[in-house]
């Protein structure tokens, strides 16, 4: 009797999916199936393919974001199984940084040649916490993404930085305050699977991670224009196929609006004291497999970013499966969501980047191609800033500044 899938055939497939990507098609979500069982002899020809198709489209450049991390508050309604960045009242130090420590941490990263400032924050802490919602009633805000908007135009207007918010699900209105401040925003999807977020999942606990939510807020920045980040977190218990659907999903509306500006591909790491501490972390091959398959779904012109610091002993090696961006580094502040994970100094990020041989390039919070040939990204009020900051190419002015090696 004939098995269901014999081995030959999953072979006959693959290859067949290869040959359409290798001749510039468009995979299909058939052809894209065929990815998932790509065991570890094929890796090495995703890979290959996955770099080239990079080359045509990216070249040789790889970017990073110079950056300060403004964690404006850690309360969060949410509570996921791998998170330590949430914290409750009883544990903040505080509970909002205030404007003047905002103002502080930019100042601070203009001063080293910084040109984005992250906010990155809990999720609407003020619909579980009355701590919360009485210390922005106080200083006349209504919600936490209120008191955000806020603080993004207070560093626009003060100091040479670009705010990125990322600081949830969001609906139109709330995107729509934010836009006039920040070039480009994000919300990671992390994954469309449903098994993750029932009973004894990792997102049980954490209504802002259901797909329909997140999948809403980046299709709503797609409708308002705004240059969007997004991506997957892989290894907190998603099959392959399941992080294939989410590549999918986000193609689907980069195909419609054109804003996923970057996809991350994030690996799991284990952190003490979560629910999933004696879970096992992302392996590389895992990483891999997915940065080559996001370039292989998504196209020779997207941008793919791997965070570096989740990866130190290796992360070079993902350039050869696609990947073109290391993400926001900091020569000031830690990396808040995974605190364990310091950021390479940038000589060192420098020397590898070369060394595997492509050039480093310091980059805005928005993409150049979102500067240079993507009419009606930005609004009126920020290209004049956003523009004195970038070279012709929208890369950021002057390239790599002396801070680097500074911690």
């Amino acid at each position: 009797m004939a098995t269901s899938t014999t081995d030959w055939q999953q072979a006959d497939r693959l290859s067949a999916t290869l040959e359409v990507a290798r001749s510039g098609g468009v995979l299909t979500e058939a052809d894209a199936a065929a990815l998932a069982d790509a065991g570890e002899p094929a890796l090495e020809q995703l890979c290959q393919l996955a770099s080239a198709m990079r080359d045509r489209g990216r070249g040789r450049v790889v970017t990073f974001s110079p950056k300060v991390f403004i964690p404006l508050t850690r309360l969060c309604r949410d509570f996921c199984s791998y998170c330590t960045f949430r914290q409750d009242p009883a544990s903040a130090e505080s509970l909002y940084l205030e404007p003047e420590q905002v103002l502080a941490v930019a100042r601070a990263g203009q001063a080293l040649g910084c040109t984005e400032a992250l906010f990155t924050l809990g999720e609407r802490p003020e619909q579980r916490y009355p701590e919360a919602q009485a210390w922005l009633n106080q200083r006349g805000y209504r919600t936490t993404l209120e008191y955000l908007t806020q603080m993004c135009r207070l560093v626009l207007e003060e100091t040479s930085l670009l705010p990125h918010a990322n600081p949830g699900t969001m609906s139109r209105r709330e995107l729509a305050a934010l836009q006039p401040y920040n070039p480009s925003m994000g919300l990671m999807l992390e994954s469309t699977s449903p098994r993750l977020y029932a009973t004894g999942g990792p997102h049980e606990l954490a209504p802002s991670k259901r797909p329909r939510v997140r999948l809403r807020t980046i299709e709503l920045a797609g409708e308002l224009g705004i240059p969007f980040t997004s991506g997957l977190l892989i290894g907190i218990g998603e099959t392959r196929q399941e992080r294939i659907d989410a590549l999918l999903r986000l193609r689907e509306l980069h195909q419609r609006f054109g804003h996923l500006q970057e996809v991350i591909i994030q690996n799991f790491r284990a952190k003490p004291r979560t629910r999933m501490a004696n879970a096992p972390d992302a392996s590389s091959g895992e990483l891999l497999w997915t940065v080559a398959v996001a370039r292989l779904l998504l196209g020779p012109q997207a941008n793919i970013q791997v965070p570096p610091n989740l990866s130190t002993q290796d992360y070079e090696i993902y350039l050869g499966a696609g990947s073109n961006d290391w993400g926001g580094v900091s020569p000031l502040t830690i990396d808040y969501v995974n605190p364990e994970a310091p950021w390479p100094q940038l000589a060192e990020l420098q020397r590898r980047t070369e060394a595997a041989g492509f050039e480093l390039r310091p980059r805005l919070p928005v993409y150049p191609e979102y500067l240079t040939s993507q009419a009606g990204f930005l609004p009126e009020s920020l290209r004049s800033k956003v523009a004195a900051l970038a070279d012709d190419q929208g890369y950021v002015k002057g390239g790599i500044q002396p801070y680097v090696g500074t911690r």
